[in-house]
C-alpha cells in the first residue's frame, strides 16, 4: 500500500513541500491543512489537492505529515501527529523551546512514529558533493544573510537562520561543544536580526557563524579549513571547490615553500552538486526512512542538539544586548 503523506501549514515554505510531496514516487497525497481558509483554499487550487478544514481530519488521512506551521505550532502539531502515530519530518527549528522538543520526542518514542526535522541544508548539493573529502574540522566559517522579509520573524536570526549552519557544523565536527560566545542586535524586530556566534569544539575546531537577515544582499556560504585542506562551498548555488597540496609537494614548518606558481602546488577539486531540488531529496529521504528502507537522515536528537545550541547562542546574545544598554545607559 502508498504511504499516504500530508502536509499542515501551506504558508511560503509548506506551499513548496506540498508541491513536492503530491509527486513523491510510492506515495499517495493525501492534501492540506492550513489555519487561514482563504489560504488553504488558494493553495489546494493551485496545485490540485484534497483541502482539510480541520488538522483532525488531515492526521486521520496520513501515515506521515510535513509540519510546516509556524514554530510556535510545532508542539501542538506535531505532538498531536505522533500521538497517533503518524510520521513526521517538522520544519526547523524542532521547537519554540527544548522543553516543547522534549515533549514530541516522548510523544514519538511512546507511539513509535518516526521523526525527521527540516534541516535542508544537509541535502544541500554542495554539501553532498563535499561530503568525501570532509574529514578533521579545525575552522568552519558560515556566511547566511537574507534581506528582511516577514516570514521566521516570530523567532530570533539565529533560529531562523543561523540554526542551518549549526546542524551543519554539529553534524560534521561529530565533536562535543565545549564553550559559545556570542553577539548581536535587534535592528527591525524586537528579536535580534543579526547575530555572531563563536563555538569551540573538543579537540581545539573552532566555527564562526554569521546570520543577518537585514542585509541588501543573500548569501549562503560556508568554508572548512582542516589538515587535509580547504573547501569552499555556495549553497545557495550548489557548488564549490577543494583546495589541496598536489601529491608529492611537502610543505616544512620554518622552510620556504617548492619555487613556482600557487597552481603548481596547489590542486583545485571542482564540487559540483547534481542539481537536484534539496527540499525534494530531503522529502524521498524522509520517505525513504518511513518505508524501511533508510535510516533517518536529520533525527529528532540532531533537531534537539541543533536547537540547544541556537538557544545558548540567544541567551549569549541577550547578555552582549544588555551590556551594551548598561554601558550605553
Amino acid at each position: 500500500m502508498a504511504l499516504r503523506i500530508g502536509v499542515v501549514g501551506v504558508g511560503s515554505l509548506g506551499f513548496h513541500h506540498a508541491r513536492l510531496a503530491r509527486e513523491l514516487p510510492g506515495t499517495t497525497f493525501a492534501g492540506i491543512h492550513d489555519s487561514n481558509p482563504d489560504r488553504l483554499a488558494h493553495v489546494s487550487g493551485e496545485l490540485g489537492v484534497p483541502a482539510h478544514a480541520e488538522l483532525e481530519s488531515l492526521l486521520d488521512a496520513v501515515d506521515a505529515l510535513v509540519v510546516a506551521v509556524p514554530t510556535s505550532a510545532h508542539e501542538r502539531v506535531g505532538t498531536a501527529a505522533v500521538e497517533r502515530g503518524v510520521h513526521v519530518l517538522i520544519e526547523k527549528p524542532i521547537a519554540p523551546s527544548l522543553t516543547a522538543a522534549d515533549v514530541i520526542l516522548e510523544a514519538a518514542a511512546a507511539s513509535g512514529a518516526q521523526i525527521q526535522i527540516g534541516h535542508v541544508e544537509r541535502f544541500n548539493g554542495a554539501i553532498r558533493a563535499a561530503e568525501p573529502y570532509l574529514d578533521e574540522l579545525l575552522f568552519v566559517e558560515s556566511h547566511r544573510l537574507a534581506p528582511f522579509g516577514p516570514r521566521g520573524t516570530d523567532v530570533a536570526v539565529v533560529l531562523d537562520l543561523m540554526i542551518h549552519d549549526l546542524d551543519l557544523v554539529l553534524s560534521l565536527a561529530k565533536r562535543a561543544v565545549t564553550s559559545i560566545s556570542a553577539a548581536g542586535i535587534p535592528v527591525l524586530t524586537p528579536s535580534p536580526d543579526i547575530a555572531n556566534a563563536r563555538l569551540e569544539f573538543e579537540g581545539g575546531g573552532v566555527a564562526n557563524l554569521t546570520a543577518s537577515r537585514v542585509s541588501l544582499e543573500r548569501m549562503r556560504k560556508i568554508r572548512f579549513f582542516q589538515p587535509s585542506g580547504y573547501i569552499s562551498l555556495d549553497l545557495a548555488a550548489g557548488r564549490g571547490e577543494f583546495l589541496r597540496l598536489r601529491p608529492g609537494v611537502v610543505l616544512e614548518p620554518g622552510r620556504p615553500a617548492p619555487a613556482g606558481s600557487l597552481e603548481s602546488l596547489v590542486e583545485r577539486v571542482e564540487l559540483v552538486g547534481d542539481g537536484r531540488e534539496p527540499l525534494r531529496v530531503e522529502l524521498e529521504s524522509f520517505v525513504a526512512a518511513v518505508v524501511g528502507e533508510a535510516p533517518i537522515k536529520v533525527s529528532g536528537e540532531d533537531g534537539r542538539r541543533a536547537l540547544s545550541a541556537a538557544l545558548e547562542i540567544v541567551d549569549r546574545i541577550e547578555e552582549h544586548v544588555a551590556a551594551t544598554n548598561s554601558a550605553r545607559a
